[in-house]
């Protein structure tokens, strides 16, 4: 037997997402296109990229991770935001390093 879901959309003032993987898994060119996709469609953007202290370190080590943070709304925006909303992690490395450093899940009441 199916479920069936139905999808309950919410709208938000702004939304911070970081990108978080390897030195040279694309982070930045990944932040740098979902920023225009964003762009295109008529939002206000504020980027920062996040490069690793080690350019060459060992795949898989938290010294070696990339970054790229994007807050994106459709009112003015003046920073790329201190605590990510969503974390996209590439591997286990950079989900070990962002994680705790993201907006706490907020309750579901606070978004109704």
């Amino acid at each position: 037997m199916t479920k069936s879901h139905t999808a309950e959309y919410k709208d938000v003032d702004s939304v911070i997402i970081r990108f978080a993987g390897d030195s040279g898994d694309g982070m930045q060119l990944t932040g740098t296109q979902f920023s225009k996709t964003s762009a295109v469609f008529g939002n206000d953007i504020s980027t920062m990229p996040d490069f690793p202290a080690e350019i060459r370190a060992p795949a898989g080590t938290l010294a070696g991770v990339s970054g790229f943070q994007v807050n994106f709304s459709s009112a003015t925006i003046l920073t790329p935001g201190d605590a990510p909303n969503v974390l996209v992690a590439m591997n286990p490395a950079a989900l070990t390093q962002r994680v705790g450093r993201h907006e706490p899940r907020r309750p579901q009441s606070q978004f109704n």
